[in-house]
């Protein structure tokens, strides 16, 4: 559905100089650098696919999405999605995409939800029928009958973003861009929204691009994940196979039977002990965790045990900050 090949998109900036001579120097160089938002990336997106696309502020994940509904004309590169061009084709590609941006809302301040949804059903020409369906099947699992008649202004976050997923998907599209869609959101409202999320993907075939901050997100939702930083794609798999590669050394949490003064094992590393309850860390690349636990029935009664991963957000954190995917 989307195919990305070299895509590029560089920004002039004037050169900036400093004190009173160096303002109108500023007024009157020609002088600039070119900032490469986004630096030669290439990847593809089936249809039906939900794809996490992920970076560190100022990465190039904005840029590339503005490029890919439109809103940008790229520097180079080649770029189709449902083979159009997002910047050529505008007025027939919109009407097959949709979008929510968790900092703005495509709904009208002043006006009940009801009613903006009504002026999309127009603008986007859906069917009475098929604009009525949605809008019941919308209502059910958004939970937005309480608040339909309220204006934009009067809704709390969560429901407008709830508003604001309906108001993306009433046309049907083929392919929904979601930008931060669970940011500033309770625990309840960002699992109800998750679960429409994966309802739309799994159940209508809607390809879903999803950029967040919150990993979380991306843990319950995405089986594939792209990461750019500086403009480059750096990562293009599984969230599993990214924390294999970088989530450093897991845990195995033993609660044994019997008092043992010595309960060390070959291959992990004793690093807590209380009571009855002994924490080893071990890596992959030393042990695996079954191995590991054969070792520890062989010597000791054990009553329960617990593997823990490392901490999803502390390897791409470890990622970003020690730039790893750039060796």
């Amino acid at each position: 559905m989307i195919t990305v090949q070299n895509l590029q998109k560089h920004f002039k900036l004037n050169k900036q100089y400093r004190g009173a001579w160096g303002s109108v120097r500023t007024l009157f160089s020609r002088e600039y650098e070119v900032v490469k938002a986004v630096d030669d990336i290439s990847f593809e997106v089936a249809r039906g696919e939900l794809v996490g696309y992920l970076g560190p502020n100022g990465a190039g994940k904005s840029t590339t999405i503005k490029m890919l509904t439109g809103l940008l004309v790229p520097s180079g590169g080649e770029l189709a999605v449902n083979g159009r061009l997002p910047w050529r084709d505008r007025q027939a590609y919109v009407a097959r995409i949709g979008a929510v941006f968790g900092q703005r809302t495509t709904l009208w301040w002043d006006l009940p939800v009801i009613e903006s949804l009504e002026l999309l059903q127009h603008i986007y020409h859906v069917p009475n029928g098929r604009f009525r369906q949605n809008l019941a099947d919308f209502e059910t699992m958004l939970e937005l009958k309480p608040f339909l008649n309220t204006p934009v202004r009067s809704l709390s976050l969560g429901q407008r973003m709830r508003a604001d997923l309906c108001a993306a998907l009433l046309h049907d599209p083929d392919l929904l861009f979601l930008d931060e869609p669970t940011i500033g959101l309770d625990v309840v409202a960002k699992e109800r929204i998750r679960q429409f999320i994966r309802h739309v993907n799994r159940e209508r075939g809607t390809t879903v691009l999803l950029t967040t901050h919150d990993l979380s997100d991306v843990q319950k939702l995405c089986d594939r994940v792209l990461i750019i930083d500086r403009g480059k794609l750096l990562y293009d798999g599984s969230l599993d196979a990214l924390q294999t590669r970088f989530g450093g050394r897991r845990e195995l949490v033993v609660d044994l039977a019997e008092p043992y003064s010595d309960v060390s094992v070959a291959g992990a590393t004793v690093v807590a002990r209380e009571n009855g309850r002994v924490t080893y860390q071990f890596t992959r690349e030393e042990i695996g965790a079954s191995e590991l636990i054969g070792r520890l029935s062989q010597r000791f009664r054990i009553q329960d045990l617990a593997v823990r991963e490392p901490d999803i957000e502390a390897t791409v954190r470890r990622i970003y900050e020690e730039r790893l995917l750039e060796n």
